[in-house]
């Protein structure tokens, strides 16, 4: 029988229950996709009753963690953020047509991270180095934005040794393949900077121009945050776009 890994009893059951799905997801057990077992082989391996489970289980549907599928069983959702980041930064090519870069790992390094990236990624003293990735996006092979990035360690140590031009176009997908690391949800800021030399000579453009900076701390399905990163481009690709119901 399944042992809950919370053990909080001032929790109701079902919330214990939610939680301790959410940790095996989070742990990789089950992946973005992938069927959870049905509410009777929960109820079976936990030994609660099917109204908890499905208490449980409606609470993560709800929280968008999972998805269920009439007649087919209830999956792991597949966060997508494929075109998140162009919701603030719209390109084109030379041809007029809407486009999105392509990236490129220009250098890896492990380090102390600042201050900022320590706390955002909830870093303690038993983990002074993390791992830091320069990046560009690119498109027809000019950059139009560049990200510094920082991941925990403990969770992406196989990126230290990975070849750079292993890392591919996306990283998300490369985080789950080779780190066992899911992104799930993201949290974002935006802000206004003024080009200083090192962002002149990676992008290209002016000193003192004014720069769009995105601020993204990534979570994975158990709410812990495990990549920070900041993508900055020239505020005359800045385009923001909502819709207000």
């Amino acid at each position: 029988m399944n042992r809950l890994a919370v053990h909080d009893e001032r929790l109701p059951l079902y919330q214990r229950l939610r939680d301790d799905l959410l940790r095996r997801i989070a742990d990789g057990e089950w992946g973005p996709g992938d069927a959870i077992p049905t509410e009777a082989e929960l109820n079976q391996g936990y030994g609660m009753a099917t109204g908890t489970v499905r208490k449980a289980i409606d609470m993560l549907v709800a929280e968008g963690v999972l998805t269920r599928s009439q007649g087919k069983g209830t999956y792991v959702r597949r966060p997508d953020f494929t075109s998140s980041l162009f919701r603030f930064f719209r390109f084109k090519t030379k041809s007029g047509e809407a486009v999105q870069p392509t990236g490129r790992v220009l250098g890896r390094s492990v380090r102390k991270p600042p201050v900022e990236v320590r706390q955002a990624l909830g870093l303690d003293e038993s983990e002074p180095e993390a791992i830091f990735l320069s990046r560009l996006r690119l498109i027809d092979d000019q950059p139009v934005l560049a990200e510094d990035i920082w991941l925990p360690r403990a969770r992406f140590e196989p990126l230290v040794e990975l070849k750079l031009k292993d890392f591919g176009d996306l990283l998300y997908p490369l985080y789950e393949s080779v780190c066992k690391q899911l992104v799930a949800s993201a949290r974002e800021r935006l802000t206004v900077e003024v080009a200083g030399k090192a962002l002149v000579e990676r992008l290209g453009i002016e000193a003192g121009s004014p720069v769009i900076a995105v601020q993204r701390v990534a979570f994975n399905f158990a709410g812990a945050p495990i990549e920070w990163r900041c993508t900055r481009g020239s505020a005359a690709g800045f385009q923001y776009e909502v819709d207000i119901r």
